[in-house]
C-alpha cells in the first residue's frame, strides 16, 4: 500500500500544475464506455483516493500517485494490488475509486456494468522470459504457444540443449495471463503443468531459479535476472514494440464506475498530461500521448 511521498518528479509535476488540474482527460477510444472527466474547478484538494487492481499497474500507479501527491500536499493516494479482475470488480463495487487492469476490458464486463469508464493509462508489451541458462533465444508464436500448451516439453524440440522445460505463468484473473492467452494462446489451454504465481514479480523469481524455466513479464520486470528471447526474430523492446514490431502488447488501464469526479478527476489528467506520460516512460512502458 502506498502513502509516501517521493520527491523526485515533484519538479517535473510543479511545471505541470496549472495543465494538469484544468485539463480534461483524453479520450480512451473505448466507443462502449468512453473516457469522460469532470473538470475539476477547486485547484485545492483534500482527502483520499483508493487505486486498486494489477499487479503490473501498480508499480507505476505508485510513482504517479507520489508525483501527483507532491502536487496535492492535502491528497493521500492509496494504491493496492489483487490483479486485474479484482479492479474491474473493486471500481463497480465502490470498493475502491480507481480500478487498474493490464488488459483490454471484457465485452462482458461492459454489458454487466455499462457506467464503466475505461482510461488508458499506457501500453506495455509482454516479454516471454527463460532461466539465463537457457541456450535458445529466439522462438516463433507457434513454438511459444506449443510450451505453454505443454505440447512441446524440452528445450531440444526448439533447438536448445536436452533440457526439460518447466513453464511458470500467471494464475487466473491476472491481467497480464489473460493478455498473454489473447495475443499468444488464441483458444490454447496453458498447461496444467504449469506453476502459477500471483505477481510478475513472483514469476521473475521462480525463472530466475529454475533450470530450463520459461515464462511471460511485463516490459516494467525486465532485468538481469532472466534472459528475454526474440519473437519471430524480433527482441522485446519499447522502440519495437512502439514501432509494431514487436507484437505482444496490451494496454493499461484505469476504469471507473461513471465519469470521474473531483480527486479521481485530477489524478487521471494528471497521468494524461505531459508530465504524467513522462513518468510513464521514464517507469519503462509505452506512453499513450
Amino acid at each position: 500500500m502506498h502513502k509516501k511521498v517521493v520527491m523526485k518528479y515533484a519538479p517535473i509535476a510543479l511545471l505541470g500544475l496549472l495543465t494538469v488540474l484544468g485539463a480534461c482527460g483524453a479520450d480512451s477510444g473505448n466507443d462502449a464506455a468512453p473516457d469522460e472527466t469532470v473538470p475539476v474547478e477547486d485547484s485545492s484538494l483534500s482527502g483520499e483516493l483508493n487505486v486498486v487492481g494489477s499487479t503490473t499497474v501498480q508499480p507505476v500507479a505508485e510513482v504517479l500517485a507520489e508525483a501527483f501527491e507532491a502536487l496535492e500536499p492535502d491528497v493521500i493516494v492509496f494504491v493496492q494490488g489483487g490483479g486485474s479482475s479484482v479492479g474491474v470488480r473493486s471500481a463497480v463495487d465502490g470498493t475502491a475509486d480507481i480500478g487498474m487492469a493490464s488488459r483490454e476490458i471484457k465485452l462482458s464486463e461492459l454489458q454487466e456494468n455499462p457506467e464503466l469508464r475505461i482510461h488508458t493509462i499506457a501500453r506495455d508489451g509482454i516479454a516471454i522470459v527463460t532461466e539465463i541458462g537457457v541456450t535458445v533465444d529466439n522462438l516463433s508464436k507457434e513454438q511459444i504457444k506449443g510450451i505453454f500448451a505443454g505440447e512441446i516439453t524440452n528445450w531440444n524440440e526448439a533447438g536448445g540443449e536436452n533440457l526439460v522445460i518447466t513453464v511458470v505463468a500467471r494464475e487466473e484473473g491476472s491481467g497480464t495471463r489473460a493478455a498473454f492467452e489473447e495475443l499468444v494462446m488464441d483458444d490454447a489451454l496453458i498447461t496444467g503443468n504449469a506453476i502459477l504465481q500471483p505477481s510478475n514479480g513472483a514469476v521473475r523469481t521462480s525463472i530466475s531459479v529454475i533450470p530450463g524455466a520459461i515464462g511471460f513479464l511485463s516490459f516494467g520486470y525486465l532485468d538481469d535476472q532472466t534472459k528475454p528471447l526474440a519473437v519471430d526474430g524480433v527482441l522485446p523492446t519499447e522502440e519495437f514494440a512502439a514501432s509494431g514490431s514487436y507484437t505482444i502488447v496490451r494496454p493499461l488501464n484505469m476504469v471507473t464506475n461513471g465519469n470521474p469526479e473531483g480527486i479521481a478527476a485530477a489524478f487521471l489528467e494528471f497521468i494524461k498530461s505531459e508530465d504524467g506520460q513522462a513518468i510513464v516512460a521514464s517507469e519503462g512502458y509505452l506512453p499513450v500521448n
